[in-house]
């Protein structure tokens, strides 16, 4: 009745899959391919008022947004905790999803199981909602999620090993090069720093063999001395070769993030890393995961097994902005530090994780974007970095502007595509660079 009132009740949901240009970043599993699926979510109001939302656009994620997008029309914007039920109920089990214990090793994305793909699709949608009913009501997103904490939230400079173009030249060119050794890396978080203002730098690992990567991180301590640094090998390494990295670089990483599978591996890391630290006397070096704990159903044993210090919210992961906000006191109540995980995004994306991160008290480091090597946005306006910052906007809703030619554009481009660039897949990108490439099983050192 309170949508009806207001005219919060929507009466359309337009859903637009796009590609988006990606550089040749390199992880563990392959490299990124020229082009990745995002889906752009457009809700409307009977007031008018419409609403913007971001989430992942392969295959299996589309197929359940275009279940629920029907489903939608005649609900009010406000009606947000009967998303889920709705989701189970028109959705169903969507194909692809696997059991708990199964990890989508191809996204690096922690467990696929319906009720996590679920929520990566609710996600935008709620995103979507809460943009609507800002701009309905003149209030900035934050508002609705209870206010702001904060003015600015900082961000991290991301890094990857990379190469200077895409097999066959394919993709769209940048003026970025080659980063394959220390002087690479240290180059690239150079540029960062002196463009955007990052202070601190987070290297994606698990690419080269550890002793590469910890002289990488080596490098970037002696560039930027004191300043807070991550390395994230995405589960690459066995516990031994874990705690041995974690051993040679305790006096420089903020943290080391998912340097082995599972919550099982990380938990033993953790406790010879507390040993260590008793021993030695010095401070023990945290742990942080978005990849072992991913849902609240994993919480409980990672907590207790004390296997993460830092967990890594993402709100596509959670099921969106509240569900962050939920994550956060739980984080709080067991003190687990908190930041923010990062997938290829758009400025939607940006927007929406901006507004829910200035509304947590309990936001120790600074989160993580892919943003700054997006080079293409469906935005009228890029959100600009400001040292190392992104400004809060108190415009109603998320304060952004969709640009309707560059989203038909980017449109036109996942209609042209033959269903290879649909689903993103890191392992068949390399194979086009080495066509004997087979995903490496974990550890791979």
């Amino acid at each position: 009745m309170t949508g009806a009132r207001h005219g919060l009740t929507l009466t359309e949901v337009r859903l637009t899959p796009v590609l988006v240009a990606d550089p040749p970043l390199l992880n563990t599993q392959g490299v990124h391919q020229p082009y990745t699926p995002r889906l752009i979510i457009e809700v409307t109001t009977e007031s008018g008022a419409t609403g913007l939302g971001e989430t992942y656009g392969d295959t299996a994620y589309l197929a359940l947004a275009q279940s629920l997008a029907g489903a939608l029309i005649g609900r009010s914007v406000t009606d947000l905790n009967g998303l889920p039920e709705l989701a189970a109920e028109v959705c169903g089990d969507p194909p692809g999803a696997t059991g708990a214990g199964a990890v989508d090793v191809g996204g690096l994305r922690g467990v696929r199981t319906a009720g996590k793909l679920r929520l990566s699709v609710l996600s935008g949608f709620e995103v979507a909602c809460l943009d609507a009913w800002g701009r309905a009501t003149g209030l900035p997103v934050h508002a609705l999620l209870g206010g702001k904490v904060r003015d600015r939230v900082e961000f991290s400079a991301y890094l990857f090993y990379r190469w200077a173009e895409h097999p066959g030249g394919h993709g769209e060119h940048d003026d970025w090069g080659a980063a394959l050794d220390p002087a690479g890396v240290v180059a690239q978080a150079r540029r960062f720093a002196d463009t955007h203002g990052f202070t601190s730098f987070k290297l994606k690992g698990g690419v080269f063999p550890p002793d590469e990567e910890i002289a990488a991180v080596r490098a970037l301590a002696a560039e930027f001395p004191g300043r807070p640094l991550r390395l994230d090998p995405n589960g690459a390494w066995s516990v031994p070769t874990s705690c041995r990295v974690a051993d040679e670089l305790a006096d420089v990483l903020e943290y080391l993030e998912d340097p082995t599978s599972g919550t099982a591996g990380m938990a033993e890391v953790a406790a010879a890393l507390r040993g260590a630290a008793a021993t030695s006397g010095r401070a023990g070096l945290p742990l942080a995961t978005n990849m072992c704990v991913t849902t609240f159903d994993e919480i409980a044993e990672a907590f207790a097994r004390d296997a993460v210090q830092i967990v890594l919210a993402d709100h596509h992961y959670w099921g969106g902005l509240r569900h962050t906000r939920e994550l956060a006191a739980v984080c709080r109540t067991f003190g687990v530090g908190l930041s923010m995980h990062s997938n290829t995004h758009l400025g939607i994306s940006l927007a929406a994780m901006t507004q829910v991160a200035a509304t947590v008290p309990h936001l120790d480091h600074a989160c993580d974007s892919h943003y700054p090597w997006q080079t293409e946005d469906v935005l009228t306006e890029r959100i600009g970095f400001r040292d190392g910052r992104v400004d809060v906007s108190d415009a109603p809703g998320l304060g952004i502007t969709l640009d309707r030619d560059r989203l038909a554009a980017l449109h036109r481009r996942w209609q042209a595509d033959d269903g290879g660039l649909r689903d993103r897949d890191d392992e068949a990108a390399m194979r086009h660079a080495d066509p004997g490439w087979v995903t490496p099983a974990t550890p791979r050192w």
